[in-house]
């Protein structure tokens, strides 16, 4: 199923940081059961190493508490691939999800290794950059990481199949400027603001707002304008529901197999 256009089956289900409500967030064994549930995304974030590597981790410096291996907060961007991959990022259970298991061993993946991941279905992936201006030194600035992104992408032969979503809006224009027909999607979660205002900011097709701003004049508006709306991150019935009220065109979950349920999808195992 293809989501490069407005689908009028909406919502699309990402997965967000592939499932992380059954398994360790954003580990191949995540993106795994995402994939096999049957997601039409894999919403995922992306860090960059001492060599210059993307690789998929939500937060910029190493948290103990998901991860085992390193000292607690060392940046990635300190850290070569070689030595973050002695990083075990699956043994330790998250204490906000009950129902997730752990993986011993499930390290933090390249986004190499999860764009090889295309092949096992006909899935899209939600990519995030995460960069921060008044913390430089964590990542390379946008147009580099805008490059060494859209370099994978070209790669992998992914440029029908990938979103790049950012708060921070630079990479977003970066990645424009290499490639106007890549899809980007403007994160937000700030004050109510208008989402067109907030896609004309970001020079984007997509807004992504916390779903809590979500309102259906605001979709309505945003759909007339020729936008989509992808919330993020709702996890219960009550908040799908309200969602799928207000038309939005994505959910962004932790259980992508439950939200397809809820949708009268039912999940592939």
């Amino acid at each position: 199923m293809s989501i490069t256009a407005l689908a009028a089956n909406r919502p699309f289900v990402h997965g967000h940081r592939g499932a992380r409500a059954v398994a360790p967030e954003n580990t191949i064994p995540a993106f795994e059961h995402a994939i096999a549930v049957g997601a039409d995304v894999l919403e995922l974030d992306l860090g960059v190493t001492r060599d210059k590597v993307l690789v998929v981790s939500h937060d910029p410096a190493l948290d103990s508490s998901i991860c085992k291996g390193w000292p607690h907060r060392t940046p990635i961007r300190l850290l070569s691939l070689e030595q973050l991959k002695k990083v075990d990022c699956g043994s330790l259970k998250h204490p906000e999800f009950p129902k997730q298991k752990p993986v011993p061993g499930a390290r933090i993946p390249s986004l190499d290794e999860v764009f090889a991941l295309a092949k096992r279905g006909n899935f899209d992936f939600n990519v995030e950059t995460k960069i921060f201006a008044k913390y430089p030194f964590l990542t390379p600035g946008p147009d580099e990481f805008a490059r060494l992104l859209y370099d994978s992408i070209r790669k992998h032969g992914l440029q029908q199949r990938v979103i790049v979503q950012s708060f921070d809006f630079r990479t977003l224009h970066a990645i424009k400027k290499l490639d106007p027909k890549i899809r980007l999607s403007a994160l937000y979660d700030g004050e109510p603001k208008s989402f067109i205002a907030i896609a004309k900011e970001a020079g984007a097709q997509i807004v992504s707002p916390e779903h809590q701003l979500v309102t259906k004049e605001q979709v309505d508006a945003a759909h007339k304008a020729g936008l989509q709306v992808v919330a993020w991150t709702a996890n219960t019935p009550k908040e799908w529901q309200r969602l799928v009220d207000c038309g939005v065109d994505g959910i962004i979950s932790d259980d992508p197999a439950e939200l397809l349920s809820f949708l009268g999808r039912a999940p592939s195992r």
